[in-house]
């Protein structure tokens, strides 16, 4: 027979496997969330990514009831803070604001910590963000199609510039040369700031900037001749696209998203991809959004995946055929 102590050991350890599933059990019903969120913002402070990354920890936080820190995780172009996302618990108290550079461009064109598919559970969009095609005051049109006819007649005289090498600004360029039949020079800088500069002085013949040439359009120093998106801009409805403007297939539009870890339950990431639909049909919220440039887009964590799939297999035709390489 088996001594008293034998029993009691074995006693005690049973009581302690029932314990510990007891508190298993209470941590597991509380209610999610029960403590604040991390919100990584995978770029310096100021920059559009953090904006948007604030608004949304505002929006969420009185959503969940819970305050949403921003934690700043900047470098590699994204990769440092996405990669710490991908490394973090997967229990829904640590998210990220990801992006088209962070989980298409940056994949295609750098070797990564992380991978975009396999270490993450996609939530939902946020916004897209559009590019405007505009051209100095020298350029002889007024349309997309008047620009490319200029151009046919010009092959490898004229020059593009854009934000940066294998920046979104670059695609858009490269693309439009592969659709429709031109021939230009791309001219990086370090930033749109320098670009639209040298635009206006005349260095560059046109570049696909963002929304913040807006301003110098309005005041005559520069000329826009369409939007990069599928659709019209809500926020200059009188600009075309670029398709329906003279080059049909054509779309370049950036995007934002909120991302979890993989592994992150199913119930958490269907109630932060709720919360996250719900803030995006506020209409204040969506002003807020436009203000910025940005269009506001939302989906389910299956559609975003779907965006990032075919993302990035048109852009990796288009990085093959342009040979674009980050320097």
């Amino acid at each position: 027979m088996k001594s008293k102590s034998t029993w009691l050991r074995a006693a005690l350890a049973v009581f302690a496997v029932i314990t510990l599933s007891a508190g298993l059990a209470r941590a597991q019903a509380q209610p999610y969330p029960s403590k604040p969120v991390r919100l990584v913002v995978p770029y310096p402070p100021g920059g559009m990514t953090d904006i948007l990354g604030r608004m949304l920890g505002q929006g969420l936080g009185e959503a969940l009831a819970q305050p949403v820190v921003i934690d700043n995780r900047a470098g590699a172009s994204g990769a440092i803070g996405s990669d710490a996302i991908a490394k973090s618990a997967p229990d829904g108290y640590s998210i990220l604001v990801g992006a088209f550079s962070t989980h298409v461009l940056n994949p295609l064109l750098q070797k990564l910590a992380y991978d975009p598919v396999r270490d993450f559970a996609p939530v939902g969009l946020v916004a897209v963000s559009p590019q405007v095609l505009v051209t100095n005051l020298q350029v002889p049109a007024a349309t997309v199609n008047e620009l490319l006819t200029w151009l046919r007649a010009r092959p490898g005289q004229e020059n593009f510039g854009s934000y940066g090498n294998a920046s979104a600004s670059h695609l858009a360029g490269e693309l439009l040369k592969s659709l429709a039949g031109v021939d230009m020079t791309h001219v990086p800088y370090k930033g749109v700031a320098l670009a639209q500069n040298d635009l206006m002085g005349g260095r560059i013949a046109l570049m696909f900037s963002d929304f913040s040439a807006m301003p110098f359009v309005r005041a005559g120093k520069l000329r826009a001749l369409g939007v990069t998106s599928s659709r019209r801009s809500v926020a200059f409805p009188e600009l075309p696209t670029v398709a329906e403007a003279g080059v049909p297939g054509f779309e370049s539009a950036g995007w934002f998203a909120i991302y979890a870890p993989a592994g992150t339950p199913r119930p958490i990431v269907e109630r932060l991809s709720a919360e996250l639909s719900r803030l995006l049909g506020d209409a204040e919220f969506k002003k807020r959004l436009i203000a910025l440039g940005l269009e506001p887009a939302s989906s389910t964590p299956e559609q975003l995946q779907e965006q990032m799939r075919n993302d990035g297999q048109k852009w990796a035709r288009v990085i093959a055929a342009a040979q674009i390489k980050v320097e």
